[in-house]
């Protein structure tokens, strides 16, 4: 069992309320989602429950964790500088475990997880394998090490589809605790158990936990139905009380005029007034106790909204985006060849998706892609990398990134964008590296929509982006009016977003038959 108490995070710099009076418990088979909009406190918990040292630097915690006998294992969202730099194999070796498995067991491990026998002894540096490898590689450590309680901060990320398919497997079967963090609604949708939704409310002054031991659909079913029908009754008690006080307010200037109109040689009258003024005042306090009490409207932290793209983003149905070739694509290093013969055709306003294993090539590809159309005059391409670092100055805040200019008017005009991403006007001067990885996100993607760009180069787009504003962004992608050439493993972009879909092999660029996606209950494209 795995036991949290009165748990309370404060924000040291901004001294913002992060979670308060947070209070858990999970047992054996629990399969627990923590979901919630970027900057809420996600991490911070599945870090503060591993080792509260993590957060120290940033966050002021109180509360108690009991773990008994417990064996936690913590899967952190991105790689320590310290691994980085090793090769695979010591990766490996700080596991004192790893040296106890025979190569039957490792040869079973590299084939649940899809990666070559050998890959364990790999003097591959740790920061040059793909995205999909170094969470492989974390995961696997982990495993070894026989945790009871998992920690996964998104798991999900940049993992193949089969992979996640076999992930699904691992969390639906694993006896113990897990506790995850994902932002793969179908991930979600098929193991999770329990739901923890963290919110910051009324403009992220106040937040706000739920508990539901459920699944997710039936959750975010019973809280739409929970909400809609607060919002309903809230509606019914304001009109009663509109024809309430509309009722109230003749009784009370008629008996106030005739109160000012009554002669002073009817002093019995007088009384009779002045009584009745009493029962009137009376009745509007009694009122005013009722108002207290009354169904108040829902209050709920909304997905982000904005548009990507305007009418200058069209691109003709006939005009080539692109026409790519490739003889051979070796890794960044050249020391071997991953994929020949490579062939890419874009026309018009076609959202194209990559698929493929983990380490086929698909980034060092879409790199090599991004490069070409970046470089073209004749349209306005923007490029999100798997790896925001690449294009983001962690140094400098969000506001100080999008706008080169000094212009005031365009620094409001900023401001009040990133407000619309859910951005606090503290948030907005903090330093880039202080934000969470969706909130790195929001950024790129409010630099592609106001540079009016009609191609979008796509790495992961949805891979740091809530439950909740997944859609959104989903729905906003669609319906961008220029072409989009995309990364994902994302199984509901792909069905809901992409018209085409192509698989990177070792023999160049396959279209893939739709009757190949998972079924994922997404209609059709």
């Amino acid at each position: 069992m795995l036991q949290i108490k009165n748990l309370c995070f404060t924000h040291k710099k901004d001294l913002r309320e992060i979670l308060k009076d947070f209070t858990c418990v999970l047992n054996h088979g629990d399969k627990a989602v923590i979901i919630g909009e970027e900057g809420n406190g996600k991490s911070t918990l599945l870090k503060w429950i591993y080792d509260p040292e993590l957060i120290e630097e940033y966050v002021e915690a109180s509360g108690e964790r009991i773990a008994n006998k417990e064996r936690l294992g913590y899967l952190p969202q991105e790689l320590s500088p310290s691994d980085r730099s090793k090769s695979v194999y010591e990766f490996f070796t700080e596991e004192p475990l790893f040296s106890d498995l025979s190569p039957k067991e490792l040869r079973k491990y590299a084939k649940d997880f899809h990666i070559p026998a050998d890959f364990f002894y790999s003097d591959q540096k740790m920061e040059t394998l793909s995205g999909g490898e170094k969470v492989k590689a974390q995961m696997l450590r982990l495993l070894i090490g026989q945790p009871t309680v998992l920690l996964l901060d998104e798991p999900s990320n940049d993992l193949d589809i089969e992979t996640l398919e076999w992930l699904e497997t691992l969390i639906n079967g694993w006896p113990y605790i897990v506790l995850y963090i994902s932002h793969d609604e179908t991930l979600i949708e098929n193991t999770a158990t329990m739901v923890i939704h963290l919110e910051q409310i009324r403009r992220k002054t106040l937040s706000r936990y739920t508990i539901a031991n459920m699944p997710y659909l039936q959750y975010k079913e019973e809280r739409l139905a929970k909400f809609e029908k607060q919002e309903q009754q809230a509606l019914n008690d304001r009109r009663e009380k509109q024809i309430r006080d509309e009722k109230f307010r003749k009784i009370y200037q008629r008996v106030d005029h005739e109160q000012a109109a009554v002669s002073r040689q009817d002093p019995a009258g007088g009384r009779l007034l002045k009584k009745k003024m009493h029962t009137v005042q009376a009745l509007k306090r009694r009122f005013e106790r009722e108002d207290e009490t009354m169904t108040q409207m829902p209050e709920q932290e909304n997905a982000i909204f904005f548009k990507l793209g305007n009418k200058d983003s069209q691109i003709p149905a006939g005009k080539t985006v692109i026409e790519y070739s490739l003889e051979k694509l070796y890794t960044p290093g050249h020391e071997r060849c991953l994929s020949s013969h490579i062939g890419l055709q874009i026309r018009g306003s076609e959202k194209i998706a990559i698929i493929g294993s983990n380490g086929a090539g698909k980034t060092t590809l879409l790199r090599k892609i991004a490069e070409e159309l970046l470089a073209r005059e004749d349209i306005r391409a923007e490029y999100m990398p798997q790896n925001y670092e690449d294009l983001l100055n962690l140094r400098i805040s969000p506001v100080e990134f999008l706008d080169d200019s000094g212009d005031k008017s365009r620094r409001t005009q900023i401001r009040t964008y990133l407000g619309a991403l859910k951005y606090t006007a503290d948030e907005m001067d903090h330093p880039i590296a202080e934000l969470s990885g969706g909130q790195k996100a929001k950024v790129l993607l409010l630099k592609m929509s106001l540079s009016n760009a009609n191609v979008l180069i796509l790495d992961e787009p949805t891979r740091n982006f809530s439950p909740l504003s997944g859609p959104v962004i989903r729905r906003m992608i669609s319906g961008f009016p220029g072409a989009v050439i995309s990364i994902s493993h994302d199984r509901k972009f792909i069905e809901e977003v992409c018209t085409k879909v192509y698989r990177l092999t070792e023999k160049g660029l396959a279209p893939e038959p739709e009757a190949s996606f998972p079924a994922s209950d997404m209609g059709t494209r």
